[in-house]
């Protein structure tokens, strides 16, 4: 064979053996790049989904706090409405009372229902705990015993408007477990 064959053959091994080489090495570069980018894409992910999670864990303690302040709001508010015994003019602007003028004889008055009258030896009966109330005024019920400082009523039992006296009354019988006198 002469020169020019042998080195003809030997360049054409070559060509047929390197450019596969060369197409896997170009490959292989290209699959680590997108490797590496896939590596990317999931560290972005999941700094994103640190920042969302860091995100909502700020809000509900935003959130939290707002609840906080509100019902420190609310009990301020709630101890600003409440009776006072030392004011004697507590009752005006409040809504219930809206009709009341004062002691009228013959007759007692129940916030937010008005005056209704009452048999004449209970005009200025001073009541007392132990004793019964009679049946036609025990439907008078107070509405909101927060307001005067009382704690819920115990089961079986309601708070009721008696002349300008509040009364724990048993439902059933009318017995009076406490007083609280002069209220308006």
């Amino acid at each position: 064979m002469n020169r020019l064959t042998k080195a003809a053959i030997v360049a054409l091994a070559l060509t047929t053996t390197a450019a596969p080489l060369a197409a896997q090495a170009e490959d292989r570069h290209d699959r680590r790049e997108w490797r590496q980018d896939r590596r990317d894409d999931r560290r972005d992910d999941r700094d994103d989904r640190r920042e969302w999670r860091q995100e909502r864990r700020e809000d509900r303690r935003d959130w939290r706090q707002d609840r906080r302040d509100d019902r420190r709001d609310y009990r301020h508010d709630r101890r600003a409405d409440r009776w006072d015994r030392n004011n004697r003019d507590w009752w005006r602007g409040r809504p219930e009372f809206r009709d009341y003028r004062g002691a009228r004889n013959g007759y007692w008055y129940a916030p937010g229902r008005g005056y209704y009258q009452v048999e004449p030896r209970y005009y200025s009966y001073r009541w007392r705990q132990g004793g019964y109330l009679p049946s036609a005024y025990r439907g008078y019920y107070v509405d909101d015993p927060y307001y005067y400082g009382l704690r819920p009523a115990p089961r079986g039992y309601r708070y009721v408007h008696a002349n300008n006296d509040i009364l724990l009354i048993a439902v059933a019988t009318g017995l009076i477990a406490s007083v609280l006198h002069d209220v308006y």
